[in-house]
């Protein structure tokens, strides 16, 4: 939207003339269930650092009433422009500012979100405020470093609950149901929260140390208190708060914690303090595996350190993004594997099979950056909640504990917290603490990791005697070049790795850890390891053993020979899950054939125990052969896999978590008439598969299957929405007519999404989602030259979300030819769009040439 953007210049000027005391923030959302827009007044009052100074207070609103600066009333027409209210002539001193408006409910999931539940027909509202949309609901300094006390009065319709970050009143006038709360502490105005609704709620507390008490609160539509586990959740969350509050050293720093599962979020959850927003596809209603609640709860865990880190001390501006999101992802995953009585001590398995490989992928894209990025607007930061900064700032974390110390890190995080608590900080301020408690000097490795792109790869060189004894050891490093278009140039770096020997135990038949080394790798091209001289070679050399570093990592030869037939051996799941995510990786530079990869993956996927690596290698599999594989071959490597994927779900344990995930993993590939024919027969009930429930979920994951391939038709998706009438229900339906195989179902979808417009989010993602079939790339290749010639439009017009959805998601992804690539450049060399579409459209363009490069290698594999 134009004119809703800040620059960190103008922040900084900001900051420096003005200190911020409070914001009391009167909402009417009386008429919520009717939508439209609502009233909102906003008091704040701040200090000016100089007289007759000019600055100016945020505020996305369909209309402003009133403006009133220190008792004057102010021109509204002449003050309000661009989402800005100018302020000008400040006192010294104290100031006092009163702005009345009309603000908007959006169905974007931005601002205050509106939704309207079919199953009740009543509506649910939620905020929803990072980066800057708390504009949309009061008029606010939009900016991290400008902290204050916060105080919410919302009237809301009869019978409703509202909640916010403070503990929740009873209401002060309960015919006109009118909620008062008390004051915030500071705290920045991206983690206020409102959130508004006849929502069902379950109530518990957390017993702590010396007599403390936290009360805790789980909410959900009443359409899904069945589904809710709230004991689950809660056993969960207890944990965290024992392990953060003995690891942080400082108690939970605010009155009450409440988790909201709340519907059509764009995002996974958001750390709004003592609030903290899910979105409500967590309240699982059909059966998943373990490695759904392991996500859940990684993602409870993380929003619960936010209160500490990012709520507690905030970043003084959103450069210091990764900071925030790395250490909350880096001790959600240590709270995981470590606290006493964890379901998921293997956290770290997936973590490495996961997040770690969704860093890799970004971090070889042309838009690859530091981790410590150069934001220097809100436009930059909206589209930085990647894969750096989440992932790969993690996993430098984690190289940081290794290399600093445990108990130094730690005891450096709680003088952070002592020192700042409530405040704003500077990376400086975290790395100042952890040299002060490991005696380390940081320097180096700060600019070294924090400061520089891109990704290194490691490789053993090993010489041995004829007996098999090792002569010589060496770790070589390699620094490749940055992608094309990226900013600065690839480094060498120092790594904290460790070195495992694994070796097959006759007696067992499992691969097992005989030997290893923790060291430094130098920032040379050659790190000598000499103390593993003179031991015998095992069958498999694994460097980043324990995935210490953040690195692609490559077997030498004769490991790699020998993990090929015994990957699925390793006895524990960490070595297991870097074999095949260094396969993966292979597979994605084209250094290993596509066809080779899946034979790989069968061979070893049946012993594979860990569920959610499992989970991956199906997306993985899929994602290859229908992007990376050979065109000619394409058709063969499906037939083979599906026809496995179908094997294994006949042979599975009844019942079991890998029995309902080859359930999904043959439903989304299923396509000759037979396996059709069964997966209809799943559907209506005519084949059973012992233990496995095809329930509200699986069927719809069947349906969409066969909607796609034009077995099921629009009377079966009607009577299927019609057992399942509910939001979700909705969505899924969306899905499956997207996905008919015909002409006119894709001209219906796009012209819902790009020319009428106005979906709710969650509905226009559903859409796409059916709409872009990898078996459709024929019916689909028309819309390539319509992509290019609406999406820059579509950005200039719709919401940062909506337009986000649209810009990647219906990019001709899968007409991976030349021709798009040409067809991506003029577009690039002619539209001029700003730096954020061009980054993502690029970004997309980068896959179109990694899936030719791959489809090559595959090509000459089979020659």
């Amino acid at each position: 939207m134009p004119g809703t953007n800040l620059t960190r210049e103008e922040a900084q000027q900001r900051a420096k003339l003005l200190t911020v005391d409070s914001y009391e923030v009167e909402l009417d959302l009386s008429a919520a269930q009717e939508g439209g827009t609502f009233p909102s007044v906003t008091t704040v009052r701040f200090q000016s650092a100089e007289a007759g100074a000019g600055t100016f207070i945020d505020l996305v609103a369909p209309a402003v009433h009133e403006v009133v600066l220190n008792g004057a009333s102010l021109d509204v027409a002449a003050v309000f422009r661009d989402s800005r209210i100018a302020l000008d002539h400040l006192a010294a001193g104290a100031n006092e500012l009163r702005v009345v408006a009309d603000c908007a409910y959006t169905n974007s999931g931005e601002g205050l979100h509106r939704f309207v539940d079919p199953v009740d027909e009543q509506a649910y509202l939620y905020t929803q405020f990072e980066v800057p949309d708390a504009r949309r609901v009061f008029a606010s300094f939009e900016q991290p470093d400008l902290k204050a006390t916060f105080q919410f009065t919302v009237t809301a319709p009869e019978g409703w609950k509202v909640i916010s970050n403070s503990p929740t009143p009873k209401p002060e006038d309960v015919k006109d149901n009118v909620w008062r709360f008390e004051p915030t502490p500071r705290i920045s105005t991206y983690i206020t929260a409102l959130i508004v609704g006849p929502y069902h709620e379950v109530h518990s507390s957390y017993e702590g140390p010396d007599g403390q008490s936290v009360p805790l609160g789980i909410y959900c539509r009443p359409s899904l208190a069945e589904f809710l586990d709230a004991d689950a959740i809660f056993d969960v969350t207890r944990q965290g708060f024992d392990w953060f509050q003995e690891q942080f050293a400082y108690a939970y720093p605010f009155a009450k914690y409440d988790q909201l599962f709340v519907p059509e979020f764009n995002a996974g959850a958001m750390e709004n303090a003592g609030a903290v927003t899910f979105r409500d596809q967590y309240v699982f209603r059909s059966k998943v595996t373990d490695a759904a609640y392991e996500t859940r709860a990684e993602t409870i865990l993380h929003e619960l350190a936010h209160m500490w880190f990012g709520d507690l001390v905030t970043m003084e501006w959103w450069n210091d993004l990764w900071l925030n999101e790395s250490f909350a992802t880096y001790t959600s995953i240590a709270c995981m594997a470590h606290a006493d009585g964890s379901q998921w001590p293997h956290a770290w398995t997936t973590f490495a099979n996961s997040l770690k490989t969704w860093a890799y992928r970004q971090d070889q894209l042309p838009s690859t950056h530091p981790i410590m990025a150069d934001i220097g607007d809100l436009e930059d930061v909206m589209v930085n909640f990647d894969g750096i900064t989440y992932a790969k700032g993690a996993s430098v974390l984690k190289q940081l504990v290794a290399y600093v110390g445990t108990d130094a890190f730690f005891k450096g995080v709680q003088a952070y917290f002592k020192a700042h608590a409530f405040g704003n900080t500077r990376l400086s301020d975290l790395l100042g603490a952890l040299e002060e408690t490991s005696g380390r000097d940081l320097t180096t490795w700060s600019k070294a990791w924090l400061e520089t792109a891109g990704i290194n790869v490691l490789r053993p060189r090993i010489e041995t005697d004829a007996n098999g004894v090792i002569t010589s050891f060496g770790v070589r490093q390699e620094a490749p070049a940055l992608p094309a278009g990226a900013k600065g140039e690839a480094v060498l770096r120092p790594h904290r790795i460790a070195v495992g020997f694994y070796s097959l135990d006759g007696a067992t038949g499992k691969l097992v850890r005989e030997q290893r080394v923790e060291l430094d790798v130098a920032a040379a091209e050659l790190t000598d390891v000499p103390e593993l001289a003179g031991l015998r070679r095992p069958d498999v050399v694994l460097l980043n053993d324990d995935d210490l570093s953040y690195a692609k990592v490559r077997l030498d030869e004769e490991s790699l020979a020998f993990v090929t037939g015994h990957l699925g051996d390793f006895e524990a799941s960490l070595p297991r899950a870097l074999c095949w995510a260094s396969a993966w990786d292979m597979t994605r530079d084209g250094e290993l054939a596509t066809r080779d990869y899946l034979a790989l993956v069968l061979s070893g996927i049946g012993k594979e125990s860990d569920i959610g690596v499992v989970q991956s290698l199906h997306r993985q599999v899929k994602l290859a052969i229908e992007l990376y594989g050979d065109p000619q071959w394409r058709e063969r490597g499906l037939d083979t896999w599906t026809g496995a994927t179908l094997e294994h779900l006949r042979a599975a344990e009844p019942g079991s978590d890998h029995q309902l995930a080859w359930a999904r993993a043959f439903a989304a590939t299923a396509r000759t008439e037979e396996q059709l024919a069964y997966l209809s027969g799943l559907l209506d009930g005519s084949v059973v598969i012992e233990g496995l429930v095809v329930d509200t979920e699986l069927r719809w994951a069947f349906l969409e299957r066969l909607a796609a391939t034009g077995v099921a038709d629009e009377p079966v998706i009607a009577a299927e929405l019609e057992r399942d009438p509910t939001a979700a229900g909705e969505r899924h339906a969306a899905t499956a007519r997207a996905a008919f195989p015909t002409a006119a179902a894709k001209a219906a979808a796009w012209s819902s999404m790009v020319e009428v417009g106005g979906l709710p989010n969650a509905v226009q993602e559903a859409v796409i989602g059916g709409f872009v079939q990898t078996d459709q790339r024929e019916l689909l290749a028309p819309y390539t030259e319509k992509y290019f010639a609406v999406v820059k439009e579509v950005w200039d017009t719709r919401s940062h979300e909506i337009a986000q959805q649209i810009a990647v998601g219906l990019y001709p992804a899968l007409q991976i030819s030349p021709a798009t690539l040409e067809a991506t450049d003029a577009w690039l060399a002619s539209a001029e769009p700003n730096p954020s579409l061009r980054r993502l459209v690029s970004e997309c363009r980068a896959g179109i040439e990694r899936a030719l490069k791959a489809q090559a290698a595959d090509a000459a594999a089979a020659s």
